[in-house]
């Protein structure tokens, strides 16, 4: 195992400069998930570490090795990609065993390898099968065990789990985490699902148009984002943002929207009267309320189960709650909607930075 450091990093296509001068730094044993639209340079920059790309600028180093121009195979790596890329003609044994058997290892250690990795992922059973005879999850724990027998320093996932159903990749991404638990072996993941972030990850990072806006723990992310961009993103439903101007007197701090209305602050606040703003409250942090709190008509009620999202109008501003209690939310009925004030975050309109303290 080893740690991987990414310093001041870049990636060019000609003029084009797609990766600007990313700085990461990914002790040994985490389990790092790169996160972030389509776009953002998330793959690009797995596959400069992967030596699948030529860097342009910075330094990448593996352990206490730069590895700038130390050839993909030589960096001690395994990479799983969203194309299992299984060989149809062998069967499972021989396809875990492949790498291991151009790099002339003796059949002792292919078979001993194979049987640990095929143990650990539950593939005994599949062992003597083909490709074609598998399911998609049992194939992507195929390509998995084809890394682990490696045993590499550093393994890296390039949107594993993007060809399969929904229910399968909940089941497969608490597969990935338990065998990291397992192996601790030094882990990146890159998806562009939040949700995958967020239940993997011991630590996420937030890539957006080639550039890196945070770098945090799932719930560092989620309960202090940087930046109105990083609150977009994290969390599920979204976060609700409503504009407005931020005021303030001797006694409280509030924001006033456009429409007239006014959103309650507690006094945690860093900004100054006057200036522009975006109000953030989390659909979970909002509650019922008789009279108290933000005067809302209800639009779409969708009841999950478990809990219910409630879309609504603020005067123009569309805003969602979600309430685990079961209430009796008519659409086109009024209603009021408290924010927890600790809970609000607010940022800067013109530079999308966070104002909350």
């Amino acid at each position: 195992m080893a740690s991987v450091s990414v310093e001041a990093v870049r990636k060019r296509y000609g003029a084009l400069e797609v990766v600007h001068g990313i700085d990461i730094a990914i002790p040994d044993g985490e389990f790092v998930v790169l996160v972030g639209p389509s776009g953002c340079g998330k793959s690009t920059l797995l596959r400069m570490i992967a030596g699948l790309e030529e860097i342009s600028g910075g330094i990448v180093r593996i352990g206490e090795r730069v590895v700038n121009e130390i050839p993909s195979k030589d960096r001690d790596i395994a990479m799983v990609f969203q194309n299992y890329a299984l060989y149809p003609h062998m069967t499972v044994r021989e396809n875990m065993g492949f790498s291991l058997k151009l790099r002339k290892a003796d059949r002792d250690t292919i078979g001993e390898r194979v049987k640990r990795a095929s143990e650990i992922l539950g593939l005994d059973a599949l062992l003597d099968r083909y490709p074609k005879q598998l399911s998609g999850g049992q194939r992507q724990r195929v390509a998995m065990g084809r890394a682990i027998v490696r045993n590499p320093q550093v393994f890296l996932f390039d949107e594993p789990l993007s060809n399969l159903d929904a229910k399968l990749r909940v089941q497969m991404r608490t597969e990935i985490k338990a065998l990291h638990q397992q192996l601790k072996t030094t882990s990146i993941y890159v998806t562009h699902d939040q949700i995958e972030a967020m239940t993997m990850a011991d630590r996420i990072v937030v890539m957006h148009d080639g550039i890196v806006e945070q770098i945090g723990t799932p719930l560092e992310l989620y309960d202090r984002p940087a930046n109105l961009f990083v609150a977009g993103f994290i969390g599920s439903p979204a976060i609700n943002l409503i504009r407005g101007t931020l005021r303030r007197d001797a006694a409280r701090s509030w924001v006033s929207t456009d429409a007239g209305i006014d959103l309650p602050l507690n006094g945690n606040i860093i900004g100054q009267d006057g200036q522009a703003v975006v109000y953030g409250i989390r659909p979970e942090h909002l509650s019922p309320s008789d009279s108290q709190g933000l005067p809302v008509t209800v639009g779409v009620v969708e009841p999950t189960g478990a809990s219910t999202f409630v879309y609504a109008d603020l005067s123009g501003a569309q805003i969602c709650g979600v309430f685990s209690e079961r209430h009796g939310f008519n659409p086109g009925g009024k209603m009021h909607l408290m924010p927890q004030l600790d809970r609000v975050h607010l940022f800067d309109s013109a530079t999308g930075r966070r104002l909350s303290a």
